[in-house]
This record gives C-alpha cells, structure tokens and sequence, in this order.
C-alpha cells in the first residue's frame, strides 16, 4: 500500500509541475476540457431518460421508468432499417472515398516545392472547410436548381434534357458524397502532409541514392509509414459511422419528401419524430442505441487492427 501511495503522489507532482512548465499550453486546452466535462460526462445521468417516461414536472429521478418501451418507438417503425442503412452505407462511402482522395492530395501537395504556388493550392483547398453547411446549400441549390441551376443551364445549351435533381432521390447518395468530399478532403489532407512532413529525410535520400524514383519512393516509404495514420483516423470515423452530419443533411435535404428515402439518416430520423412527437425519451433511447453501436465497432475495428497491424491500433 505505501508503494503504491508513493506512486499516486508521484504521479500527481509529475502532473503538477508538467502543469506549471507548460501553463500557456493548458490554458489553450482548458476551454476544449471545459466543454467535454459539462457536455460530456456531466450529461451521463440523463441516459436514464431513455429508460423513462420523462415528465419535466417530475424531473430525472421523479419520472416512471418504463424499461425498454422508448427503444420500440424507433426498432418497431417501418423506417427503421432504410434510415439505418442509409446511415452506415453513407458514412462509409464518406470515410473510404474521403480518406482516399485526401491521401492523394497529401501525396500531390508533398511533391510541390514551390512554395508560392503550395499556399494558393492550399488555401483553395482548406476555404470549404470554414463555409457553413448553409451556405454550401446555397451553393448546391445554385448548381441543381431546375429552373436557374447551372448544370440545368448546361444541358439546356447542349440540346439535352433539365432533370429535376430536386424530384428525383436516386442521385442523392453520390451527390452527397461529392459535397462532403469537397468540402472535408483538404483539412483531411493537413492531417495526412503532417504525417508526411514527419518522415525522415534519410530515408528519401537513401532510396535516391539507390535509384528509387519519386514513384517508388512514395510506394515503399512514403504510404507505409502513413498507414498508423491512415488506420487511427479511420477507427475515429467508424466509431461516428452510426451518426449522420446533421447539418449537412437536413440544410441539403430539409424535409424533401422525395429525397427522403434515400438519404434520410438515424440523426434527421429522430429530429423528426421528436419534432413531431415531443417525447424526449425515445430521442434519448436512439441516440444511446447509436452509441453502443459506435463503441462495438471501434472496439472490434482496433482489435482487428491490433491483429493484423499492431502499429495502427489507438488503444
């Protein structure tokens, strides 16, 4: 017992005098900690809501509980399996195609030494990440409008047909991806040259030494040494696979019936039915439904890549 008392206040001074060497950097920190403690751990009591029949009279501990009855409310609807699948396939269409393309980027930035012309492409490429998804259904109405939308202006002046991207949900999904892709892959990318930048030169200089062209250099070096990178950032992403961007989707869809189908997500679902219904107990019970599923598959995804690739897992 002493040992281990010596170790805690160990610890705790090793704590306290990193605090007092680095004050500016925890005060930089303290707003962001502020906000997980209050938003994050001080909200847990209400997870018992799900298991309610809340009454704002009665408050948390005053309220009947009902057990399992506010998960019927989304598992019994016969929307239940669209919206959830609509969720996963279109989060992981996101991370594969967003990963990707901002893999590519990183690797093509990385090849630019010219400097000048490095920070225009740079900030083309990080200004949609600082637009609001207001603004970007602004600018995706200007685009797919079927009266005024360039692209309807586009086929009219070549002789082919308007199409009523508003009327029709079939190419939402791809459209979608296109958005998010476009405005995510370059603050993905900063991540990823970050990653690059880290690399030891040596190891270039080596491989040009034995005759290694860029190509090859980016194949053996380059992108294996990213893979830790590319695997703790996609476990991030797979566990929110089961939340949708809320934002994007209902400022892009609103509440188009007929893009509904296709593209309606477990988190504009239950905006919704919430909306519609007033019961803060069922919207509590989807949302402690999306986070189970989130931890099991982050739990199972760094299992499987602590298996098979132990230098990418993050616990």
């Amino acid at each position: 017992m002493i040992a281990t008392t010596g170790k805690t206040r160990g610890r705790g001074n090793s704590l306290l005098a990193d605090v007092r060497k680095n004050a500016a950097s925890y005060l930089l920190a303290l707003p962001a900690l502020l906000y997980t403690f209050v938003f994050g751990y001080l909200t847990l009591p209400y997870i018992l809501m799900a298991f309610q029949r809340f009454d704002y009279r009665k408050g948390l501990l005053g309220s009947d509980f009902v057990g399992f009855r506010n998960f019927e409310f989304f598992f019994r609807s016969n929307r239940a399996i669209q919206v959830t699948f609509n969720t996963i396939w279109l989060n992981l269409l996101f991370i594969v195609i967003g990963t990707l393309l901002a893999l590519v980027i990183a690797l093509m930035l990385n090849e630019i030494h010219a400097k000048r012309y490095l920070k225009v492409i740079q900030s083309g490429l990080l200004f949609p990440n600082f637009l609001s998804w207001v603004i970007v259904s602004y600018i995706v109405f200007a685009f797919l409008s079927s009266e005024k939308g360039i692209v309807n202006g586009a086929l009219s002046m070549a002789g082919l047909k308007r199409i009523e991207w508003y009327g029709n949900g079939e190419p939402w999904r791809a459209i979608l991806v296109v958005i998010r892709v476009w405005k995510t892959a370059g603050i993905s990318s900063v991540m990823y040259l970050a990653a690059i930048t880290a690399i030891d030169g040596a190891l270039y200089e080596a491989a040009t030494i034995d005759g290694a062209g860029r190509i090859r250099q980016m194949r053996h070096i380059t992108l294996p040494l990213l893979m830790p990178t590319v695997c703790i950032l996609a476990l991030l992403a797979v566990g929110k696979i089961f939340y949708g961007d809320f934002q994007m989707f209902y400022t892009i869809i609103g509440d188009n019936g007929l893009l509904i189908p296709k593209t309606d997500v477990i988190d504009t679902y239950v905006y919704r039915a919430l909306r519609a219904t007033g019961d803060p107990s069922s919207a509590m019970a989807v949302g402690l439904y999306q986070a189970f599923v989130g931890f099991l598959l982050v739990y199972g995804s760094n299992r499987l890549v602590r298996r098979w690739f132990p230098e990418g897992a993050v616990f």
